[in-house]
C-alpha cells in the first residue's frame, strides 16, 4: 500500500485520457497479420498493446480509447471493458481508412473537453508518460510531440529542435534525406483546442499535417525521450523488439 501511494503521488496529474491508435491493418508485417491485428503480436509473451495499457496505467491514465478497424474485434474480445488491467477502455470502430488524423477526429466528443496523449498502437517502450504530461502543462503548448534518435532517421518523420520548439518537420514521404537524427515516437500530448486546426471538410487525413500547421506558430513542443523505443512496423523492428525489450 506505501509502495502504491508513493506511486500514485509521483503520477498524479490532471491528464486521465489516452488515445491509443490501433487501426491500421499491419501489411508490412504479413504474413503474422492475417489473423492477428500488429497490436495483439505478442512481445515477451504479451500482446504489445497490453504493454502500452499497462504502461498507461501505471502512469495514472485510466480512461483508453482504442480506435480499431482491422480484426478489431480480435481487440474488443481480449481487451473488453478494460476492467482486467484497472482501466476503461471504450473502442472508437472505422468502416473506413481515417489516417491519424482522421481517427481522432472521429472521437472529439469523447476528448474535447480536456488535455488528451495519443499513442500509436504499434511501438514497444518504457516512456514515462507522467514526464511528457508534466513538460506539457509547464510549456503550456498546444501540441506536444515526443521525440527520440534512431540510426535510421530516415524511415521515419524527423524534426527539427530549437530549444523546446519545433521548427520544422520532414515527412518520411517526401525525398528520402538525412535532416535530423531526431524523430517522432507516435507519442503526442493535445489541447482540446488541436481540434480547431483539423480540417473541416476531411474526414481522412494525418496528424502530422495538422503539426505543420502549427509549427509556425510555435504551438509544438518536442520532448526528447531517451528510453527504450521500437517501432513494430515491420519484420526487422519486430525481430529486434522481441530479442531487446525489457519489461
Amino acid at each position: 500500500h506505501a509502495i502504491e501511494f508513493i506511486l500514485q503521488q509521483y503520477t498524479q496529474h490532471s491528464v486521465k485520457k489516452a488515445v491509443i491508435l490501433a487501426g491500421g491493418r499491419g501489411t508490412h508485417l504479413l504474413p503474422y497479420t492475417y489473423e492477428i491485428p500488429k497490436p495483439l503480436l505478442p512481445v515477451q509473451g504479451t500482446p504489445i498493446l497490453e504493454h502500452l495499457v499497462i504502461g498507461l496505467k501505471n502512469n495514472g491514465i485510466t480512461d483508453i480509447i482504442i480506435t480499431i478497424s482491422h480484426l478489431g474485434e480480435k481487440i474488443k474480445s481480449y481487451f473488453g471493458d478494460g476492467s482486467k488491467w484497472g482501466v476503461s477502455i471504450t473502442y472508437s470502430e472505422e468502416q473506413e481508412s481515417l489516417n491519424t488524423g482522421g481517427a481522432i477526429k472521429k472521437i472529439k466528443h469523447l476528448v474535447d473537453q480536456e488535455t488528451f496523449l495519443v499513442i500509436h498502437g504499434d511501438i514497444m517502450t518504457n516512456f514515462a508518460f507522467s514526464d511528457l504530461i508534466k513538460f506539457h502543462e509547464e510549456q503550456d503548448s498546444i501540441a506536444t510531440v515526443a521525440l527520440t534518435t534512431s540510426s535510421k532517421p530516415m524511415e521515419f518523420g524527423q524534426f527539427k529542435l530549437h530549444g523546446s520548439k519545433l521548427v520544422q518537420f520532414y515527412p518520411n514521404t517526401d525525398k528520402p534525406e538525412l535532416k535530423s537524427h531526431l524523430i517522432h515516437c507516435g507519442i503526442y500530448a493535445f489541447k482540446p483546442s488541436i481540434f480547431d486546426y483539423f480540417p473541416k471538410n476531411k474526414k481522412s487525413f494525418a496528424l502530422e499535417d495538422v503539426l505543420q500547421e502549427l509549427i509556425p506558430q510555435e504551438q509544438v513542443n518536442g520532448f526528447v525521450f531517451e528510453g527504450t523505443w521500437f517501432d513494430v512496423g515491420n519484420p526487422e523492428n519486430y525481430e529486434r523488439a522481441i530479442k531487446e525489450f525489457k519489461k
